[in-house]
């Protein structure tokens, strides 16, 4: 049972097939509501490929899954509007040439754009105005960023940010969405020791708060549900992963269409 925001995450023997090869197979998972799941393996292992298998963003070629109780692939467009993409390169990336605060004003845009309802949008300016800024405030303090202590402020560009401050721009950026599953890619890249353990306790809130997170590693922290992948063939996973980022752009036309898959790119 799904507690009302978090989301469970369920799969049985799942496997995702490329062109020249299988990314990942014969994996199983349960993780209930809430729950931080770490998706370990070396690099070429399929890790994120699976990440956006279980996120609705690639179609699984075996098996079985489910999350929020919605059954993978039929649900694949259902799936992608409660799971939030935070950096995953190629798919999500942040643009080095925007500020923070464009990145914030953007996704709060798209947010209401592609989510509110038509009363939510004929309401006053003035009311859209102050309920997108409190999306965001609780975004940034539930990524644990805070614009003032940036060299800019909200005027920093993105290239100019640290590794850590862009990884919690990313998750703030996804949590505006107030989604039920976040899913986070390289979690751990070019992150120091300390500042490893910083990003790990900054996802540990965000499964904390109820939302439940996946996140790709190559190396789980302490009292996560671990989720291993294998070495496969290097070649298959970055055709399948190619294939999900033109599916995601709407290059490729899904079943679910062009427009629903761009949308879902906004949103993410």
């Amino acid at each position: 049972m799904d507690s009302p925001h978090g989301a469970s995450v369920t799969a049985e023997d799942f496997g995702l097939k490329g062109p020249r090869g299988w990314a990942f197979r014969g994996l199983d998972i349960d993780a209930g509501p809430g729950s931080l799941v770490a998706i370990e393996g070396p690099s070429g292992s399929g890790r994120t490929c699976l990440l956006l298998a279980l996120t609705g963003r690639m179609r699984p070629t075996e098996g079985q899954a489910k999350v929020g109780g919605l059954r993978l692939p039929r649900k694949m467009a259902a799936v992608r509007r409660i799971a939030a993409l935070g950096p995953v390169p190629g798919v999500s990336e942040l643009d080095p040439a925007f500020t923070v605060d464009e990145h914030l004003r953007e996704r709060a845009l798209l947010q209401r754009r592609f989510d509110g309802s038509l009363r939510a949008l004929l309401r006053p300016r003035a009311e859209r105005v102050a309920t997108a800024r409190a999306r965001i405030d609780a975004a940034l303090d539930a990524a644990g960023l805070d614009p003032d202590t940036l060299p800019k402020a909200g005027r920093t560009s993105v290239r100019d940010l640290e590794r850590l401050e862009a990884l919690r721009l990313s998750v703030a950026l996804a949590l505006i969405g107030t989604p039920r599953l976040l899913a986070v890619d390289d979690t751990d890249l070019k992150l120091s020791d300390a500042e490893r353990a910083e990003a790990w306790d900054l996802l540990r809130s965000v499964a904390d708060s109820g939302t439940t997170v996946l996140a790709v590693c190559s190396q789980a922290p302490e009292g996560a549900i671990i989720l291993r992948t294998e070495g496969t063939d290097d070649a298959a996973g970055t055709d399948a992963r190619t294939a999900a980022v033109e599916n995601a752009t709407g290059e490729t036309t899904t079943e679910e269409g062009t427009a629903d898959a761009f949308a879902e790119t906004g949103r993410a």
